[in-house]
């Protein structure tokens, strides 16, 4: 297993820019939307922290685990197993919205985009 330093730095910032949203953002587009954006850039850098996938798969990989989430939340999951854990509401989110695949593909094509700028940047000396 490979530990890559700049991706897990990457993905403890954009938790802890979540964790701010989910605690003090209460609107009808960042916390829904880009929130959503940025969480998939999240699963991406901590993906890419540990796994030796190319970019594309891991942001395909990052997208389906939103997806699948989002379906979980469509068919209220979390009720059927009976958690009722607060935090895990608020990690896995508790309503289906259509949008929501939107902002995660959003989301995939920004992480390949942070992907293609950082490999065009020159290298340090």
């Amino acid at each position: 297993m490979t530990w890559r330093w700049g991706y897990a730095a990457a993905a403890a910032s954009l938790f802890l820019v979540e964790v701010g949203i989910a605690l003090f953002v209460r609107d009808r587009f960042v916390r829904p939307y880009l929130g959503d954006v940025l969480a998939v850039v999240l699963v991406y850098c901590g993906l890419r922290t540990v796994l030796p996938l190319r970019p594309v798969a891991t942001a395909a990989l990052a997208f389906g685990i939103a997806a699948l989430i989002e379906f979980g939340q469509a068919i209220h999951v979390l009720d059927l197993l009976g958690l009722h854990n607060r935090v895990l509401r608020v990690l896995l989110g508790g309503s289906f919205e259509w949008l929501d695949f939107v902002a995660y593909a959003a989301g995939a094509a920004l992480a390949l985009a942070g992907e293609r700028i950082i490999a065009r940047a020159p290298a340090r000396p």
